[in-house]
């Protein structure tokens, strides 16, 4: 087609539209024209004299007209048609574009602006309608936030002064990844989202599982910070799954045989509560509380009826494993004695944040609770949102917000799955949460482990700088096609840079992200090594206080 219309082409563009109103002055000049069209897109030949002249505007859109990542916009009747440039390739008669339509607002008669933008195309332009770039006030239209919650995270690539808006119901309500290779601003853009919402509804229920111990120092004033000196989260909250990963230690056909045990006595211990009395039909994952000394004691009993000595291994496996783990001090926060009474009222609600009282994130900092059993205190928490949104249904409802940072270690792919009931309950809030008023937001660096379909359940995608291939083409697979231009600026983004596309924005977009002042930061700074390594003294007191809390197991 391009071929067809040769070096005559913009001539008979040109002449196309004399038989057309002419555009008022504001446009500016045509660029090129449209040759071909689609249900989604289609290819625009420009005129590269046409892109030179806006080289030199003092408007920062209007210089950059004509390149990938940029906005053209087209007239349909009374109605300016947006599209996004994908991709650009020199032919014989000029340079040609492939499109992506983004939406289209109204055209003002007398000026030619355009106003009243939204999402979707409801009338397409034919061949040979004039292509114009868009400029800075065109955009202001197109970014413009309506009446809806909306929180200002950055300014819009390339202007400093256009404002970009994240809609909070719309990214909640069908939850939220945040993508991006390790340096590129991950952790602070994570911090300034949430900072942002917490400002906007401060008697809000946000969760957020940090393993690293990071968002910690972010959150000092305005969240409740819960690490293992603090979070006491009681064993008998675990369901029956939950107790297998902790206290079995076997594979293939023994642990069935344990858990056959486990059930039988876990059951038993429950049922001997006074809670657990006052219930018909117990079973064995309910919260109720009992005691591991009432578990250990059945067990034993269990074991007394073996007949041979060979069949009292599984129990003696079992017993031992849950004696360990009640004398090992680094399972203290969850495991202790102290954990047995009815505090299940109390935890959720000073984990959930219900009431709020002001500070409506928790923290839960993960990094100090011991490797073996994180997966697990990760899914005790995730379950325990979930199940508290399914059997809340019939109250006033409380919609809770859970971010997970290093998503990938929690729901990993085929791959590296390891079948942990983390990852089930995760995948489950990310096909279910939003029926229930649970959002999920996934924080991760490496989107290409993360578990097949868990991506494309994310409403929105915010995703940074992304150097592997195998991530850019998983997220390219996991967002719509309008945002395909963008997608092919991932690699080349700056640090705290991002595109956004999908369901709490009107239009994919490229954002540069706001600063954030040191105390709302998370400590995530990547150490200095040519200053650092210039100091000196005192190494005998830092190695001696590390080595007290090394053997402490304490920070």
């Amino acid at each position: 087609m391009t071929e067809m219309l040769g070096g005559s082409a913009f001539a008979r563009t040109t002449a196309d539209d004399t038989a057309a109103p002419s555009p008022a002055p504001s446009l500016g000049k045509e660029i090129g024209g449209l040759i071909e069209i689609a249900g989604s897109g289609g290819q625009v030949l420009f005129d590269p004299d046409a892109i030179a002249s806006y080289a030199a505007d003092p408007d920062p859109v209007l210089a950059s007209a004509g390149s990938v990542g940029a906005q053209v916009k087209i007239r349909v009747g009374a109605c300016w048609m947006i599209a996004n440039i994908r991709s650009l390739r020199l032919v014989e008669a000029g340079v040609l574009a492939l499109i992506d339509f983004l939406g289209e607002g109204d055209e003002e008669r007398l000026t030619g602006k355009l106003y009243k933008f939204r999402r979707g195309v409801t009338r397409y332009p034919s061949p040979g309608a004039a292509v114009f770039p868009v400029s800075t006030a065109d955009l202001k239209q197109i970014y413009a936030a309506d009446d809806r919650a909306h929180i200002e995270i950055g300014t819009v690539y390339p202007t400093k002064d256009i404002r970009a808006s994240l809609y909070v119901d719309a990214m909640l309500g069908k939850h939220f990844a945040l993508l991006g290779s390790t340096g590129t601003g991950k952790s602070t853009s994570a911090a300034l989202i949430l900072h942002k919402i917490c400002e906007l509804a401060p008697q809000g229920h946000i969760v957020m599982v940090d393993p690293h111990g990071e968002y910690s120092a972010a959150f000092q004033t305005t969240g409740a910070i819960y690490d293992v000196s603090n979070l006491q989260m009681p064993y008998w909250l675990m369901n029956f799954e939950e107790h297998c990963e902790v206290f079995l230690t076997t594979s293939n056909s023994e642990r069935q045989i344990d858990a056959d045990i486990l059930a039988k006595c876990l059951l038993a211990a429950r049922a001997k509560g006074r809670l657990g009395q006052e219930i018909s039909k117990l079973t064995v994952d309910a919260p109720v509380p009992y005691l591991l000394s009432d578990l250990t004691n059945l067990i034993q009993l269990e074991m007394g009826k073996m007949d041979r000595a060979g069949d009292t291994a599984p129990y003696l496996r079992i017993k031992t494993k849950i004696d360990e783990i009640k004398a090992d001090p680094r399972y203290s926060f969850m495991f202790s004695g102290m954990l047995v009474a009815d505090t299940m009222q109390d935890f959720i609600s000073r984990v959930f944040r219900l009431p709020g009282d002001g500070k409506p994130i928790s923290i839960i900092d993960v990094s100090g609770v011991p490797s073996e059993i994180t997966s697990v205190v990760v899914a005790v928490l995730s379950r325990m949102v979930f199940d508290f949104a399914i059997w809340s249904r019939n109250e006033a409802r409380r919609p809770i917000l859970l971010v997970c940072e290093e998503a990938h270690r929690y729901i990993p792919n085929e791959r590296n799955a390891d079948g942990s009931s983390v990852g089930k309950i995760l995948s489950r809030i990310a096909k279910e949460g939003r029926k229930y008023g649970v959002s999920l937001g996934l924080i991760t660096q490496r989107p290409s482990d993360l578990a097949e379909g868990v991506l494309s359940q994310c409403g929105t995608i915010i995703a940074m700088r992304l150097n592997n291939d195998r991530d850019q083409a998983f997220v390219r697979a996991a967002m719509p096609e309008g945002a395909r231009g963008f997608l092919d600026t991932i690699p080349a983004l700056r640090n705290r840079e991002c595109i956004i596309c999908g369901e709490g924005v009107a239009i994919p977009i490229r954002v540069a992200f706001d600063g954030l002042e040191a105390n709302k930061r998370p400590a995530s700074d990547d150490p200095i090594f040519s200053t650092l390594w210039r100091e000196t003294g005192g190494e005998d007191q830092i190695i001696g206080r590390t080595i007290r809390r090394w053997r402490s197991q304490g920070r």
